[in-house]
């Protein structure tokens, strides 16, 4: 019991429960050989010119590996969760909301997840073996087996990973191998169509398929023994994997002319494959959803059982699954983007520049209760990347995501430089 406390509980990661940077990285590369991450190439793909395409996965790639660096980094050198991290940058009572904001969305990320998970297996069992499945059933034991695994702690969730990694890096490399096989690359790269995203749009998708993960890789790696190590794993994860995945089915799109991932790796073949993604790539990225989702309430209401936590989140998960979250994806992917990556920004700015001497355990038992300029950075941020994304307003960059995150810790800077010099002047 003492592990699943330290695990949940506001208290750093002691030196017995770290870890090699290796099996963390796993854990980080299962979350891109998830399904939506297969889909978010592919429809990254259909709705740009091919060249837009690469662009956008290249530099969205590049993107969530800056913010996720750094926020991986700040998790290995302090070992705290990015839920303790915010109660520091926000304060004990404005963290409240911007953890249980993340809950809500880690829920809505578990929600579409088993969505998936359930048409998905009830598909492939039907057309590659035959079999009738409901997927409302395929839902419910997915779904005990992930907040199982979530209850047992991270040690499962890094157990599985570090098994399904290579076997998942093998089936995307037959994807691409075999949509590389109906097309070359040159001829793919050639097509003509009509773009229906601009390319910052089709780069804020990219980016908000997995920008949760990147601000909160400090769960995972806290467990690191040096923080060298978590920039190889941001990298890993976010320009290897990711950049791979996204490809691989953006190239399996063009070769089939089909739009639905499931189709192309029926038509290709690989129907045991798909299943091996579906049913892997949910079970750890569910279960890492999940594993945050009970960190950030856990963070919130500290005096709450976590074993209970997570079975109650886990059932919330199966409800937030009906409301199939899944016919709007992109959309709900890029607004999630453009809403937490400012909460980045603004942890980074304090980080670096601000009160960097805060981010310690011990400051969190005499932490200041609400940070009012850290909400209004994230505020206007996150209202000006909306208005640039409606073409109410010109944005800088054309990247809704780089807009948000930039003039976050642009003007959290502003607002508490005064709080800087204070604090410098405090310690001399």
């Amino acid at each position: 019991m003492k592990q699943e406390l330290n695990e949940f509980s506001a208290v750093k990661i002691t030196d017995a429960q770290l870890v090699p940077w290796p099996r963390v990285a796993a854990v980080g590369a299962m979350v891109a050989f998830s399904l939506p991450t297969f889909i978010t190439g592919l429809e990254v793909h259909q709705a740009l010119e091919p060249i837009q395409a690469l662009l956008a996965l290249i530099i969205g790639s590049l993107i969530i590996f800056a913010i996720g660096g750094v926020m991986g980094v700040i998790g290995a050198k302090t070992r705290m969760s990015s839920y303790l991290l915010v109660r520091i940058a926000f304060g004990d009572k404005g963290a409240s909301i911007v953890n249980i904001a993340f809950a809500i969305s880690l829920l809505g990320w578990f929600g579409v997840n088993i969505n998936l998970f359930g048409d998905a297996v009830s598909r492939l069992a039907l057309d590659v073996f035959d079999v009738s499945i409901a997927p409302l059933t395929l839902a419910i034991i997915a779904s005990f087996c992930m907040t199982l695994t979530t209850v047992i702690g991270f040690k499962a969730i890094n157990w599985l990973a570090t098994i399904m990694v290579p076997i998942l890096a093998g089936v995307t490399f037959i994807l691409a191998y075999s949509a590389l096989s109906e097309n070359s690359f040159s001829q793919i790269m050639a097509t003509e169509k009509v773009a229906t995203l601009s390319l910052g749009q089709g780069i804020s998708a990219v980016v908000g398929a997995i920008i949760i993960g990147a601000i909160i890789l400090p769960d995972i790696t806290r467990f690191v023994k040096h923080w060298s190590s978590a920039i190889y794993i941001a990298f890993i994860a976010y320009v290897v994997v990711q950049l791979l995945v996204m490809g691989a089915a953006g190239l399996a799109g063009a070769a089939s002319g089909k739009t639905d991932i499931l189709d192309i790796m029926i038509d290709l073949g690989l129907g045991i494959s798909a299943s091996i993604i579906v049913i892997a790539g949910s079970w750890v990225l569910n279960s890492l959803n999940l594993y945050s989702a009970v960190l950030s309430t856990t963070a919130t209401f500290p005096k709450l059982n976590a074993t209970l936590v997570t079975i109650s989140l886990g059932l919330v998960g199966v409800f937030v699954a009906l409301l199939n979250l899944l016919d709007n994806f992109i959309t709900f992917i890029f607004y999630l983007s453009i809403i937490f990556v400012p909460v980045a920004g603004i942890i980074i700015s304090d980080y670096l520049f601000i009160r960097p001497h805060a981010y310690n355990i011990e400051s969190l038992s005499d932490n200041r209760t609400f940070a009012p300029k850290g909400f209004i950075a994230w505020l206007l941020s996150a209202i000006f990347a909306v208005l640039s994304t409606e073409s109410v307003i010109s944005s800088p960059s054309g990247i809704a995501a780089i807009d948000a995150i930039f003039l976050a810790g642009i003007i959290y800077t502003i607002l508490s430089w005064n709080e800087r010099r204070s604090s410098h002047s405090a310690k001399s």
